[in-house]
């Protein structure tokens, strides 16, 4: 049972953050667990092919490397409470500090950390208990913020107590209504796999997209566009944009030579679309988040 197998836990908690996004859509993958409390608006999320509806009040945790979609699907900003944390602490586990996969060694989850592999992935609580597991998270990230040497040791016994809740109150009924298996699933991850592997490439069209995969360029793009909710296109410059965002971070090259090393035809294309879907030019971009950086620091 999934209680006998936590009763040994001693978590590590990697980050706590509260994010609001508009029009999220995106793919992600992560070496530890993600615990998600929906605050505000609706979505969709695609975890290793079965989509979930979510709404206010719904709390979520993703397993190690499970590949996750989520699109917004409300007129409101998403407001989501996320925590990372890793079931077990171990000295490697925790000297990973940033956030996605950035070597070799994190795609590998130990059998400890599978643990939870077996739980359905959504919670859906009542008023009490959401005040409850939203109070546990408001101290859990002033404690992550305030940083002193019991940090952890707090932050391990809340994030224990949000699980608990969680497991409490999670349905088990998996053929919910707000739970399929998305349709054409490995076509898809087909596409998305390409699309990560071969973006840099400036004259990546749907039709070249389509033929790799077997497929007419409009049949995978209605089958993008009814299944993620967004098109082949769309996906396309979100990938191109958050790698371009990264490498902006990491100080891998002029503005130029990103726009080039991350797929876009001219350096008046690539500002013009980051402005677009990120509402800053890159330059302004990176002089927020080294603005931040000296917040954090601070």
């Amino acid at each position: 049972m999934i209680s006998s197998q936590l009763t040994s836990i001693s978590p590590f908690v990697r980050q706590v953050k509260v994010t609001q996004t508009e029009n999220l859509s995106g793919e992600w993958v992560d070496y530890d667990h993600v615990l998600t409390y929906i605050e505000q608006g609706t979505a969709e999320f695609i975890l290793d092919g079965v989509k979930y509806a979510v709404q206010a009040g719904d709390t979520l945790i993703m397993i190690p490397m499970v590949k996750h979609i989520i699109r917004s699907t409300s007129s409101t900003p998403l407001i989501q409470y996320i925590v990372h944390f890793d079931l077990y602490y171990t000295e490697q586990r925790a000297a990973w500090t940033t956030l996605g996969i950035t070597n070799k060694a994190q795609e590998h989850v130990t059998e400890e950390e599978k643990a939870l592999k077996m739980i359905y992935p959504i919670s859906r609580m009542n008023v009490v208990q959401q005040q409850e597991l939203k109070k546990k998270f408001l101290w859990m990230l002033r404690v992550f913020q305030d940083k002193n040497e019991f940090s952890q040791l707090r932050l391990k016994s809340l994030i224990i107590e949000m699980v608990a809740l969680f497991l409490e109150n999670q349905s088990y009924y998996r053929t919910s209504q707000s739970a399929k298996m998305t349709k054409s699933w490995d076509s898809i991850q087909q596409c998305i796999e390409f699309i990560q592997r071969n973006y840099t490439d400036p004259e990546l069209k749907n039709e070249y997209i389509g033929h790799q995969i077997g497929f007419s360029s409009s049949y995978l793009s209605s089958l993008f566009k009814e299944q993620i909710g967004i098109t082949v296109h769309k996906y396309l410059t979100y990938v191109r944009i958050e790698q371009a965002k990264k490498q902006l971070l990491e100080g891998s090259g002029s503005i130029t030579e990103i726009a080039e090393k991350t797929g876009f035809s001219s350096i008046h294309h690539f500002s013009r679309i980051f402005k677009k879907e990120v509402s800053l030019t890159p330059s302004q971009f990176m002089i927020s988040h080294k603005k931040q950086k000296m917040v954090d620091e601070l």
